[in-house]
């Protein structure tokens, strides 16, 4: 594997995780979202990944000998679990016998999400400056 391959799937990492992150934060943001564009309550936010290239791990290990793949996003996708329901007969989403239905997201494990997104994000960046590094000290050992 080139360097360059090394700083190419550690960038692929690093936009996954970022939209990770993103969609984590837009999931914490409408926690008590009760009405959202779609009608109803805001429905949790999935970020699906999948290896930039695929095929299964004897073909994909064969052709990655020699160059890279990387991960991709490939989908962001609704949670269809429903959300609890609460009694606040004076909420303007409550229905005539006073129930609201509220969003399927629960703060505890988006924070999770997220911490775990960064996390990620940092031991891409690591793996990044390790490929430069590397690759600097190869070109010292050419002069």
């Amino acid at each position: 594997m080139s360097l360059f391959a090394a700083i190419d799937i550690a960038g692929s990492g690093l936009t996954a995780e970022r939209v990770r992150m993103d969609v984590a934060a837009d999931n914490l943001a409408n926690a008590q979202s009760t009405r959202s564009a779609a009608g109803g309550p805001y429905r949790r936010k999935l970020v699906l990944l999948r290896s930039a290239e695929p095929g299964g791990f004897a073909a994909v290990l064969g052709r990655r000998m020699a160059g890279a793949a990387g991960v991709e996003v490939a989908g962001i996708v609704e949670d269809t679990t429903p959300g609890p329901v609460v009694y606040d007969p004076g909420h303007p989403d409550a229905d005539r016998r006073g129930y609201v239905r509220m969003p399927n997201v629960n703060p505890v494990s988006e924070l999770v999400d997220l911490i775990t997104a960064s996390r990620a994000y940092e031991a891409n960046v690591t793996s990044m400056q390790t490929a430069k590094q590397m690759f600097s000290r190869t070109l010292e050992i050419l002069r």
